[in-house]
């Protein structure tokens, strides 16, 4: 019923009585038997019959491949880890889940961290390529599983950018000068080795990263490509993204932090630059006032 006015006029002590404001609906004409009329062959007021769950389903598919494709391509990948290169952090056929939101945003890749890049140059020639079923392309296309036909690579970033990496002997790996203790590296590894193709001391171009596998004698990284373009670096334009978790088995799940090692004072080129910075600041007012003083001469 509508909302309604009560008032008393003037000279009357009654007050009228409220006015009805609510419509009603005209009654239906009866039907041949005597009973009211059904318009659409219906019960008036019955609800629209729903469509059936198998009517639906192609489209609930659709919406959920839709989004697995959104996603797979702007925010959260899975990879499969096909070699032993960066045991024991990861295990062959680990799933990892693989932040690829934050490149987009400008977020370039740190120290310590485990990220899949595109092969740079050549890196996997002659590595076999599986050959995936229909199934599995689909699958693989949004993101449902990994694939199996992308180039891609999965290593730890120890030095970025304007950093200088070195490895000696059988190490320790130092960056900056410091001396790093890896306690992610297999368990009898060194975290150099006596390979001479694997000795170095380099400083990394701007814009790339030196990557290492874990299992140090038993992957072919950064060391190994030093006469390509980039002396070994990998572009940062190359990472497709951050590996968060292991997602895979249930037995592995675990996440992937960046280790304490990468934390220490020091080992960052602004750190290492900053007395040198302050040493300008402080000659900079020596130098102005005698500049000043041979003017008022």
């Amino acid at each position: 019923m509508g909302d309604v006015a009560v008032g008393a006029q003037e000279g009357h002590g009654e007050a009228e009585r409220p006015q009805e404001t609510e419509r009603t609906a005209p009654e239906a004409a009866p039907d041949e038997t005597g009973g009211p009329g059904e318009p659409d062959g219906g019960p008036v007021g019955a609800p629209k019959k729903q469509r059936s769950f198998w009517k639906e389903l192609p489209l609930l598919i659709g919406i959920a491949l839709i989004l697995a494709l959104l996603i797979k391509t702007f925010l959260v990948q899975a990879f499969s880890i096909p070699s032993d290169s960066m045991q024991n952090t990861l295990q062959r056929g680990d799933r990892v889940l693989v932040d690829k939101l934050t490149p987009w945003f400008g977020s370039e890749p740190e120290r310590g961290e485990v990220v899949v890049f595109h092969d740079p140059g050549n890196w996997l020639q002659g590595e076999p390529t599986p050959q995936p079923n229909a199934v599995q392309k689909v699958l693989s296309f949004v993101g449902l599983m990994p694939s199996a036909e992308e180039k891609d690579l999965i290593k730890r970033v120890v030095a970025v950018g304007g950093d200088t990496v070195e490895c000696k002997g059988t190490g320790p790996l130092k960056v900056n000068g410091k001396a790093l203790n890896e306690p992610y590296v297999f368990a009898g590894n060194t975290p150099c080795s006596t390979d001479p193709e694997s000795q170095f001391k380099v400083t990394v171009p701007k814009g790339r990263i030196w990557v290492m596998g874990d299992h140090r004698q038993n992957s072919a990284d950064s060391r190994y490509h030093q006469e390509q373009p980039g002396g070994g670096s990998v572009p940062v334009d190359k990472v497709v993204g951050r590996a968060l978790v292991i997602a895979w088995p249930v037995n592995r799940w675990d996440t992937l932090p960046v280790p304490s090692t990468f934390g220490q004072s020091g080992i960052g080129t602004v750190a290492a630059a900053a007395p040198a910075a302050l040493g300008l600041l402080g000659a900079a007012p020596i130098v102005l006032l005698r500049r000043r003083r041979r003017n008022t001469r």
